[in-house]
């Protein structure tokens, strides 16, 4: 049994708004890498997928959550590809030389716009700056968005779709600043060939909202922001903290509460960046790639590669052990989440990666699913709490500490909150993350007014390292009827937990 660290004085002022966050930070991601797309949603030989080869496990998961934008098709995946040969009847199978295997070509646009259909989300792509041209992006542009016009959109049509997809969000690029990526730019390459596709794409399309790949670094998005911060509606950035490609050695529950110190770090430093460059209220961030944990792919991005596929395919089959994902992630992710939110004002989406598979809130097998701790949370925040941010402080929270993957010692504040309303209902709806492994805190909120419906609904698994697999369900949403109340609440938050308090 958990011991009661302290008392925490937790206040709430409805009053104050922070400001409204947008769904799209709750978006996901998912790339052409090992069982994501083939043999992950798109399986036409599966007795559990539709006419048009998706399994509907899947969706129906997908749609629980509310999935509200899917990026695709990368990922360092798309640096070497070329969206023609996966479009129409004639398909030319693709060896995807960022991740050294073959791709047969048949997901591609026209399946990806479909499957975005059926889960109800705005699709998200991600354009070759790679190895591909301005006008190769500006193609594509023309094959989803034009009505009619152009050997492109006749092309669209002539495939069965003769209305356009109206695909909204693009991004020029993925990590083109990486030495991994293929295509890889120097920082006034990328400022040059992100403007001239950019004014392509906009004369194709100018309702298009354009994202470049950037990153917290002051040279890159100098170069990129001069040369087109006027075409720009979004900056794209990345961030894994457990980096895991080559050595599958995970950080422990400690040692990735350590990486939630400052975890939007990133944000700060590229919010400051566009405020300084008086781009701060044009372009926002998308936070287009992020997850606790990188994905293992050795033998790939280094210099001497692999040469058995035991060395560098094989390997990432270590990515979908279901015991790797754990209260840890769960934690982490919504405090992740919690910060997102808190900068409602400059990161308008988010997308964790990826979504099925690899590291994802998704696992899927022959004869079903499993949902991670990490779709818990996505569950969550999506549905149980409110789309307005409002403020929320406490006096004197509790601190505890841990030791870092690098041996530094590290101090915490233990509770991560977030307060929200609804734009559309009466009520208040807070996220109180406990990130003690081994304490409980006792949570004393006060908000003005009665409140006739409480609820607690909390993730937490029976310890730290609780997991779901086949056949094992340690972690889901628990619901608690907390009654009414007049004036202060107290409410026993659990270690490692993850918790949402609605009062309405």
């Amino acid at each position: 049994m958990s011991k009661i660290k302290s008392d925490i004085e937790v206040f709430v002022e409805p009053k104050r708004v922070i400001g409204k966050r947008d769904k799209k930070i709750y978006g996901h991601f998912i790339e052409h890498f090992h069982r994501q797309i083939y043999d992950g949603i798109y399986d036409p030989e599966s007795p559990l997928s539709d006419e048009d080869g998706f399994r509907t496990d899947i969706i129906e998961a997908m749609k629980k959550i509310k999935v509200p934008i899917l990026r695709w098709p990368g990922g360092c995946f798309v640096s070497s590809y070329h969206w023609k040969d996966a479009v129409g009847e004639n398909r030319k199978s693709l060896f995807d030389k960022a991740w050294r295997v073959e791709d047969p070509n048949t997901f591609g646009t026209d399946e990806y716009i479909k499957f975005c259909e059926k889960i109800g989300c705005e699709p998200y792509i991600c354009t070759n700056a790679g190895t591909g041209t301005a006008e190769e992006m500006s193609d594509w542009v023309e094959y989803c968005n034009l009505e009619n016009e152009g050997q492109y959109a006749k092309w669209r049509i002539e495939n069965g779709n003769p209305a356009p997809y109206k695909v909204k969000y693009w991004s020029i690029g993925n990590e083109n600043y990486g030495h991994w990526e293929i295509g890889a730019k120097s920082a006034e390459e990328w400022g040059l060939l992100v403007r001239e596709a950019a004014k392509m794409i906009k004369h194709v399309d100018p309702t298009a909202e354009l994202s470049a790949a950037a990153l917290p670094d002051l040279e890159w998005n100098i170069n990129l922001l001069k040369n087109c911060g006027d075409f720009l509606d979004w900056i794209s950035i990345h961030e894994y903290w457990d980096m895991l490609p080559e050595k599958n050695d995970l950080a422990t529950y400690e040692q990735s509460m350590a990486y939630t110190k400052n975890i939007d770090h990133a944000v700060a430093e590229v919010r400051g960046l566009l405020k300084a460059m008086k781009l701060d209220k044009k372009i926002k961030i998308a936070f287009d790639e992020w997850n606790l944990r990188s994905w293992h792919h050795p033998n790939v991005h280094t210099i001497e590669q692999g040469v058995d596929k035991k060395d560098y395919v094989d390997p990432r089959d270590k990515n979908d052990d279901n015991s790797q994902y754990t209260m840890t992630d769960a934690v982490f992710t919504a405090c992740f989440l919690n910060a997102m939110n808190r900068n409602c004002d400059i990161v308008g989406m988010a997308n964790f990666a990826p979504i099925l598979n690899t590291r994802g809130c998704i696992y899927s097998y022959d004869e079903g699913i499993v949902l991670r701790t990490t779709y818990h949370v996505f569950d969550l925040y999506v549905n149980y709490l409110g789309d307005t941010i409002i403020d929320i402080w406490t006096d004197e929270p509790p601190i505890f500490k841990v030791d870092s993957k690098e041996g530094e010692q590290i101090k915490l504040e233990s509770i991560d909150l977030l307060a929200t309303k609804w734009s559309d209902q009466d009520g208040i709806a807070v996220a109180a993350v406990n990130k003690d492994p081994l304490e409980s805190q006792l949570l004393n909120l006060s908000i003005n007014g009665d409140y006739n419906k409480i609820k607690l609904f909390t993730i937490s698994g029976e310890d730290k390292d609780s997991y779901n697999d086949i056949d094992k369900n340690e972690v889901e949403i628990i619901e608690t009827d907390l009654g009414k109340t007049r004036g202060d609440l107290k409410i026993e938050l659990k270690p490692h937990s993850v918790n949402v308090i609605q009062l309405k």
